[in-house]
């Protein structure tokens, strides 16, 4: 069977990637068009049509600067829509250009699935009219999903698990030594602290400087930036002190590594949290009180990182908009290095949360859902 696969960001390519691998076990002739980046290639074992460098755009202002972009990706996604005719489409997360797609696949009366639901229960809630109209399946990634959409839209999602839970229990136990990591990126052996500034360029010119700055404070410790793919690494060069060491295609290893983070709010600070190195998520955006006030009016959520949002409760201190200076960010930081009290604090929180998630094979589960509801439509439509 045919399935067109629609991912934005590195994080849906992570999700899809899993999601590719788990549909080849149950449709070994499974056919792949998508829009995403490298992992799914290597997955689907063909190249992106657009790949998802030419579509991570966040914010208005981003967003508008390069609208061109934008349009000619809707536009080509939905021509090769159009000629492929898949027998599903699998949207992850990035709703304001899939959920576009969702509504021109729907018109042409192919299934549509959602994995990684759009965060519609923290802002633009507005959205789930169209995911009720257009999308035949919702896949949940997170518990509190299920009761958001049911008590406040009557409407049924499937709660599959977490896809990291598997992903980072995956790639933990594939990890190289602390030696091996240290020697493969040329860095000393000292503490780290890692810097994990986001996937984007705004976000890395936004949040990086002040990262930097909190770590500087505490000089037994070696601060690492993880670089994001796509993005060259002279462009870190303008929010760091000379000779801060970047490592490339290896946040993953070096969250695991380092001590503690500053980390971007996003599925890193799930990840952080599922490789137990405590964390302080950092996302600055204009860096004035205004612009939090607003948020607060917009955010439907207590929280805005994944691990308090999952725990209901503030596992990690979240440092928005004006409150991310380096003066606050590094104090909490020290309470969270080894030794402070905070460090044992997040940890325990982290098991709570890990409780609340549970084992599920996010990915296979979906996988399954969708082949066996595609196959049984294929059989009805045949039969007739």
């Amino acid at each position: 069977m045919k399935y067109f696969l629609s991912a934005g960001e590195a994080s849906g390519d992570i999700h899809a990637a899993e999601l590719i691998a788990a549909i080849k076990r149950i449709d070994p002739k499974a056919d792949f068009i998508f829009l995403g980046g490298d992992l799914m290639a290597r997955e689907a074992g063909n190249t992106p049509f657009i790949h998802y460098r030419e579509m991570a755009y966040m914010g208005f202002s981003e967003v508008l600067r390069h609208l061109p972009q934008v349009l000619s990706n809707l536009r080509r996604a939905k021509e090769r829509l159009k000629a492929e005719r898949p027998d599903a489409l699998i949207l992850v997360d990035y709703p304001s250009f899939n959920l576009k797609l969702a509504r021109y696949a729907h018109d042409m009366g192919v299934k549509v699935y959602y994995y990684i639901s759009p965060k519609v229960w923290a802002w633009k809630e507005h959205r789930v009219r169209d995911i009720k109209r257009y999308v035949d399946r919702v896949f949940a990634i997170f518990p509190f999903e299920v009761g958001f959409y049911k008590s406040r839209h009557d409407y049924d999602v499937t709660y599959v698990g977490n896809p990291s839970v598997e992903e980072v229990a995956h790639r933990k136990a594939n990890l190289p030594s602390r030696e091996e990591f240290l020697k493969r990126h040329n860095l000393p052996d000292r503490p780290i602290i890692a810097l994990v500034p986001g996937s984007r360029r705004s976000e890395i010119k936004n949040n990086l400087s002040v990262m930097q700055a909190a770590a500087d404070m505490y000089p037994d410790y070696m601060p690492v930036v993880a670089s994001a793919p796509g993005i060259d690494l002279s462009y870190y060069g303008y929010y760091i002190d000379p000779g801060t060491p970047i490592v490339n295609n290896a946040t993953f290893d070096l969250m695991h590594f380092a001590e503690a983070a500053l980390v971007t709010s996003g599925t890193a600070t799930l990840e952080c949290a599922l490789l137990n190195t405590p964390q302080v998520v950092c996302y600055r955006a204009n860096g004035v009180k205004l612009s939090y006030k607003i948020m607060e009016k917009i955010l439907k959520v207590p929280f805005v990182s994944l691990p308090n949002l999952i725990a209901d409760a503030p596992i990690v201190p979240e440092m928005l908009v004006h409150l991310c200076t380096p003066k606050l960010v590094s104090r909490e930081l020290g309470n969270i290095l080894p030794g402070r009290p905070g460090h044992d604090n997040q940890l325990e929180g982290y098991r709570r949360m890990r409780e609340i998630l549970g084992n599920s094979d996010a990915a296979q589960r979906t996988a399954r859902i969708i082949v066996d509801e595609i196959s049984s439509a294929k059989k009805d439509s045949e039969r007739k």
